[in-house]
């Protein structure tokens, strides 16, 4: 069920044979999250989204994570984005697009988006490590594909330059949480006008 304007909260439940995973978001929160996927780092990263989205978010997945990671950041991506395109609605009165380019010491990261129902991910990022904490950098992808696929988002992310592996990273979900709060915002200035002139997202 579409959440109302003035109550953007959605909560989304996901079970296949390798994940169990529930997502509860707040579009209007404070950026407060209770999160335990069972991957450390990936929850250190997922409550980076949380405070700079100002996005309040509850994760909790159960994987197969005795094979690896793959299947658990996957559904997260998936479970959180159809969380948010829920709490969206259908997009009356917010700004839509949402830029951001993000510093962290000798990191440098651009993400934009557009809440387009439209999903496509250009993701130029690269690491020299396979590993940080314990999940697989090339997971970080994953992720964002199945959290743009399922949220209907265009989302383009590119690390334009920098050494430590862990700010490039955490650089682009800062980014990502910066951009995402601008386009769920309310336009004072929009009202109830959906942001298309094509009449519908």
């Amino acid at each position: 069920m579409a959440s109302e304007k003035n109550n953007r909260t959605a909560t989304i439940s996901r079970k296949t044979k390798e994940t169990s995973v529930s997502v509860s978001v707040n579009l209007d929160g404070t950026g407060e999250s209770d999160i335990a996927t069972g991957i450390g780092f990936f929850d250190h990263m997922l409550e980076q989204l949380s405070k700079h989205s100002l996005i309040d978010i509850t994760i909790k997945a159960d994987g197969d994570l005795h094979i690896d990671g793959h299947h658990t950041a996957e559904d997260v991506g998936i479970t959180l984005g159809q969380a948010v395109k829920e709490a969206v609605g259908d997009k009356r009165g917010i700004r839509r697009y949402g830029h951001f380019t993000l510093v962290m010491d000798e990191v440098l990261s651009r993400v934009a988006l557009d809440l387009s129902n439209r999903p496509y991910l250009i993701w130029q990022a690269e690491f020299s490590v396979q590993k940080l904490g314990e999940m697989d950098t090339e997971l970080f992808q994953e992720f964002f594909n199945a959290f743009a696929q399922a949220a209907g988002i265009t989302l383009h992310v590119k690390n334009e330059y920098g050494v430590n592996n862990h700010h490039i990273i955490e650089s682009i979900f800062k980014a990502c949480a910066k951009a995402l709060r601008m386009a769920v915002e309310n336009d004072a200035r929009a009202a109830d006008q959906l942001p298309t002139t094509k009449g519908a997202l």
